[in-house]
């Protein structure tokens, strides 16, 4: 139903928006919900009542946001609980605000990158579909007419041709019966998950965008919760819970696990990533100068932007390299298509 739908990071962004605006202004928590609720968009008003209902009832804000069926995100809820150990709730938005306004950025810049490659690789699948389905059967069509043998690639996709007409529900039931299966047990098993998350930072290339974006975003995220005063194996632990990378929040947990054994900052950083999956040197360096000169938040949140630079850079390059090549790859598939078509009229002298 519709007031069940989870809110998107701009209405998640919105909300934190408008609630700190009113509680900057003076306003009680109590008072700034039921003011909310008068001007919030139709979708809200249900949940926005249980809100206030709760919170008439003694609850916690935070308690409030997490019983609202998974609405929030839990970085949202445990950045508003710890804001109610220190009793400073406008921080808490603040900085949820710049987190999300962040990763809204960051996927925008993602998709902006991505859009031209996505259409383009649709297209001309959808081109190389039509071909097969329309245009290599009325070419089968008239080499029936010619009394030779055909060449063997032009036999080859006269027969992916035949198959995907005569198969081509089953192909499709297959398809959708394979992602659905994939989806079914991605959701339900974590160590799924956990492969799937490192498989993608081992990617040639593009494993190394999404390890810039996790880290970015881990960075960006212990920063903050420091910045309010949440001191740093607290601050792991939220991290740890707020992640929704596997590789992110086992990295946090391991660096908890060292620092409850006694171990530095800067040991505990190198045992909790042995494998360098998600640090890179740099970054080691600069959090170890960071806890030993007691500034760590700050170049935690430096290299959160230092690191989304990066990230932008690359997304850039990305998209420009790939513009050209994947005109190449387009017109080669199109190309071979065409010549493998027209093989038995260029030797229609010999098989005449």
């Amino acid at each position: 139903m519709l007031f069940k739908r989870k809110l998107s990071k701009s209405e998640q962004l919105h909300f934190a928006e408008q609630m700190l605006a009113l509680l900057q202004a003076g306003l009680p928590l109590l008072n700034a919900i039921q003011l909310l609720i008068q001007s919030a968009p139709k979708p809200w008003q249900a949940w926005l009542e249980d809100v206030r209902a709760l919170l008439q009832k003694g609850n916690s804000f935070s308690f409030c946001l997490s019983s609202q069926d998974g609405k929030f995100s839990p970085e949202f809820s445990n950045l508003i609980r710890v804001s109610e150990r220190t009793g400073d709730l406008g921080l808490a938005l603040r900085t949820i605000s710049q987190q999300l306004e962040a990763q809204i950025e960051l996927r925008r810049k993602v998709q902006q990158s991505l859009t031209y490659p996505i259409i383009t690789l649709g297209t001309s699948f959808l081109l190389v579909l039509v071909m097969m389905v329309w245009v290599v059967p009325v070419f089968e069509e008239v080499f029936g007419h010619f009394q030779a043998e055909l060449p063997a690639p032009t036999r080859i996709l006269i027969s992916i041709s035949t198959g995907i007409q005569s198969y081509s529900l089953e192909i499709l039931f297959c398809i959708l019966l394979m992602v659905t299966g994939f989806m079914s047990i991605w959701l339900k098993s974590s160590s799924l998950q956990k492969y799937c998350d490192a498989l993608l930072l081992r990617m040639p290339f593009f494993g190394n965008l999404f390890r810039l974006a996790t880290l970015s975003h881990w960075c960006r995220t212990l920063g903050h919760l420091l910045e309010t005063g949440l001191p740093l194996p607290d601050a792991l632990r939220v991290t740890a819970q707020s992640s929704n990378h596997w590789v992110s929040h086992d990295f946090s947990a391991e660096i908890f696990k060292h620092l409850t054994r006694g171990w530095p900052l800067g040991e505990s950083l190198k045992r909790a990533d042995r494998k360098s999956r998600l640090l890179d040197v740099e970054t080691l360096l600069l959090l170890h100068i960071g806890a030993e000169s007691g500034a760590l938040a700050d170049m935690l949140n430096k290299r959160a932007t230092t690191l989304g630079s990066q990230l932008s850079s690359r997304l850039n390059t990305l998209s420009q390299s790939l513009e050209p090549a994947l005109i190449l790859f387009v017109g080669a598939i199109i190309g071979s298509l065409v010549i493998i078509l027209y093989l038995p009229i260029f030797n229609l002298g010999q098989i005449v």
